[in-house]
């Protein structure tokens, strides 16, 4: 039986500096002080979020001399698309009822 991930991808990408992690690791794969020279930020909290993304597998890191070299890896992030995928038929409910209604409206005014 595998061990149970410390962190969910949602948590992950609850954190707005998490997010901007994986943004900047989805153009190139990154050294950590390339990762930490984006934010006001010291390195060893941005190592803390690194570490969260990690137990979320939404990242790994690889020695490479005396830096880790950090990549993304997106697969995860369908768990968060899935989820959201359901809630788009109340969203395209709510667009068609309000195309009705305006629709609706400048017949009326007609």
């Amino acid at each position: 039986m595998s061990a149970l991930k410390k962190h969910d991808v949602f948590q992950a990408v609850a954190d707005p500096t998490r997010r901007e992690i994986l943004h900047l690791l989805s153009h190139q794969n990154l050294a950590i002080s390339e990762i930490t020279s984006h934010f006001s930020i010291t390195r060893t909290a941005v190592v803390k979020h690194l570490t969260i993304l990690s137990e979320a597998n939404l990242i790994s890191g690889k020695k490479n001399g005396r830096e880790k070299i950090y990549h993304l890896h997106p697969e995860p992030l369908m768990e968060i698309k899935d989820w959201i995928s359901y809630f788009e038929q109340f969203w395209d409910n709510k667009l068609s009822m309000l195309k009705f209604l305006v629709e609706n409206e400048e017949d009326k005014k007609e």
